[in-house]
């Protein structure tokens, strides 16, 4: 998610609330942490999610496109739903928008944990991927206008190391919360925490920003795209590529986009400024996110499934083997970003970080029912380490080749950019493991059960065949995820190390510092 954003951005403005703010009285004591334990809340919560959708499927009798909404849906409306939230924050009062998100993110973790049906549960979860936009936008900015100077970057330093603390443990967490109280029991502890924050939340002073500008149209014409371009994807392999709804989700999302784009080159205050997109410096440290993005999501939302039904690891173990993958995420940022005020190449650091994630999806080949944890422990450490890397150095690299003017513009497509890429990979990712299933079983219906972790007692004769399918459809599906890694590499080296490439990193934003870019 949209986590690393938040402080390179701050770091790279002027520090003290934007002009036209409308100031609170006084930071409250609470305040800190009070948006710090949202943003871990979050946090663990896209993270850890994956643990418990082995039990959903089994206790609501469920699979495919289904069970895949719980964790789609959440990623698809907080990416769709985090300018909207960011924007009504400035405008209604940031305070006011945090209780607001706070109360709807625990409204839907308690519809989630008392959910009778899929559908009513899959509903719930986007309900919390709303309040969980605004708890993110909505803090942020309670932070950015409360605190100033070296005050407000330790604040969002702190927002940081949180975010990233959440995302290392909540695997964990939430696999022994399903073990000790069951994941309808997991979710209901998300929510009595949340009602905590709510509360929390109304001893905090108010701030607004009345002279806000926010493109709505091209907001909602990205909302529009984004969900038919997911819909499409996560329900082709269970209707059938051809079905006339799915090629109508397609189809919307062809159009969305084309009026998105028109929209942007023809608005006033759009969300994607071709100044930003004539920046190959800027694009090409996008691009890197989106590698890492792409390269971290699928092994994050989908191998937690893999080990529990194929390896036989319980909740918490899974939630353990996952630590591989997310602790390098903690700690990683703070050693890269030391690395790069040393002295080092930021733009040498982040080819050897995206050169990681390559090697460690190429790595994740060798998994196998049998000895799971010795195969993949060096290929999710690759792939955390370079995730790591990448949350510690390219959201500051980039926004430092961005003119003062554009700043702003450019942490919201930063943001908005990273939270659509991790949408659609857990839809595409999905998507080919149900289409590799699919062929393999010959039936669809039989393919969504076993991608769901709903496989035939062990010893039954179609056990094997169930095992086999679904090891090899996770090698196909990773065979793709390490091609597209490494052709978007080779795309960041081209922008990064082509000779007009290197004259935009070099010469671009007075606060870039040449030192890191040598």
């Amino acid at each position: 998610m949209d986590f690393a954003m938040t402080s390179s951005t701050t770091s790279s403005t002027e520090p003290g609330p934007a002009a036209g703010d409308v100031p609170p009285r006084a930071a409250s004591p609470l305040l800190l942490p009070t948006v710090l334990i949202g943003v871990a809340l979050v946090a663990m919560s896209i993270s850890g999610t994956a643990i418990a959708l082995p039990g959903i499927g089994t206790d609501l009798d469920t699979a495919g496109s289904a069970l895949n909404w719980a964790v789609a849906g959440y990623n698809l409306a907080f990416a769709a739903m985090t300018l909207v939230a960011g924007a009504a924050a400035d405008r209604a009062g940031r305070r006011r928008v945090f209780i607001s998100a706070a109360t709807l993110f625990a409204v839907g973790f308690l519809a989630t944990a008392f959910a009778p049906t899929i559908h009513v549960l899959d509903a719930a979860r986007i309900l919390s991927g709303v309040g969980a936009a605004g708890v993110m936008a909505a803090g942020g900015a309670l932070l950015a206008s409360a605190y100033e100077g070296a005050a407000l970057n330790r604040a969002f330093a702190f927002m940081g190391t949180m975010a990233g603390t959440g995302i290392a443990v909540g695997p964990t967490l939430v696999g022994g919360l399903v073990d000790l109280i069951g994941w309808r029991g997991s979710f209901g502890a998300f929510a009595a925490t949340s009602v905590l924050i709510a509360v929390a939340a109304t001893r905090l002073t108010e701030s607004r920003h009345e002279r806000a500008r926010t493109d709505w149209i091209g907001s909602g014409l990205f909302v529009m795209a984004l969900s038919a371009v997911m819909f499409a994807l996560l329900e082709g392999p269970e209707h059938g590529w051809g079905h006339p709804m799915v090629l109508a989700g397609f189809g919307v999302g062809v159009v969305g986009s084309v009026l998105f784009a028109v929209a942007q080159r023809r608005g006033s205050a759009p969300i994607l400024a071709p100044e930003l997109v004539a920046n190959r410096g800027f694009m090409g440290w996008c691009l890197a996110t989106l590698t890492t993005s792409i390269g971290f999501l699928g092994a994050l939302v989908f191998l937690p499934t893999y080990l529990q039904a194929a390896a036989g690891y319980s909740p918490v173990a899974a939630g353990l083997v996952m630590l591989l993958l997310t602790a390098p995420v903690l700690v990683m940022p703070i050693l890269a970003a030391a690395l790069v005020n040393r002295g080092m190449s930021a733009r040498h650091l982040i080819i050897t970080a995206l050169v990681l994630v390559v090697v460690g999806n190429a790595g994740l080949l060798v998994l196998r029912p049998e000895n799971t944890t010795v195969l993949v422990a060096l290929p999710l450490l690759l792939i955390g380490i370079g995730m790591g890397t990448s949350f510690g150095i390219a959201d500051g690299q980039a926004m430092a080749l961005v003119p003062a003017g554009l700043v702003g513009t450019a942490a919201g497509f930063l943001n908005t950019l990273r939270g659509a890429a991790e949408a659609i990979v857990i839809a595409a990712f999905s998507a080919s493991l149900l289409g590799f299933l699919t062929s393999r079983l010959g039936d669809s219906q039989h393919a969504a059960d076993v991608a769901a972790g709903r496989l035939t007692a062990a010893g039954d004769p179609g056990y094997g065949t169930e095992i086999d399918a679904l090891t090899s459809s996770w090698h196909f599906t990773q065979v793709g995820v390490g091609v597209l890694c490494l052709l978007l590499t080779a795309a960041v080296a081209l922008l990064h190390f082509t000779r007009s490439g290197r004259a935009i990193t070099e010469n671009a934003g007075h606060r870039e510092r040449p030192r890191q870019e040598s």
